[in-house]
């Protein structure tokens, strides 16, 4: 006698049950936290404390929550790479602009005789 022709395919994607495809679409679609502490102590005295803290979401709701760090980041974004080299590249001519007259006014002056 088997009753395995009355069970529900646990893998089937219609009825009740999900696919991966259906509950990653979820995930993302709502987002997901997790959050962990590890704590280690000797004899009550706390050695090392991890805080770890993950967010699974799409773009659109990782934006929606007000997390856009990846925008700002030079190594993933060519705008943000290209803000930075262009500051960078103002604050190096600020400088040379203010040690051109320092250095014009200490060089030695060389005469034509000594040349």
């Amino acid at each position: 006698m088997s009753i395995s022709g009355n069970l529900p395919d646990p893998y089937a994607s219609q009825g009740g049950s999900a696919n991966l495809a259906d509950i990653l679409e979820r995930v993302l679609d709502k987002g997901i936290v997790i959050a962990g502490d590890i704590r280690i102590n000797l004899l009550d005295i706390e050695l090392l404390t991890i805080k770890l803290r993950l967010v699974v979401a799409s773009v659109d709701k990782a934006k929606e929550m007000g997390i856009d760090w990846w925008e700002r980041d030079p190594e993933l974004s060519k705008g943000a790479r290209e803000t930075e080299l262009a500051a960078e590249n103002e604050r190096l001519r600020r400088r040379v602009a203010e040690l051109e007259p320092a250095a014009a006014t200490s060089a030695p002056q060389r005469s034509e005789e000594s040349a």
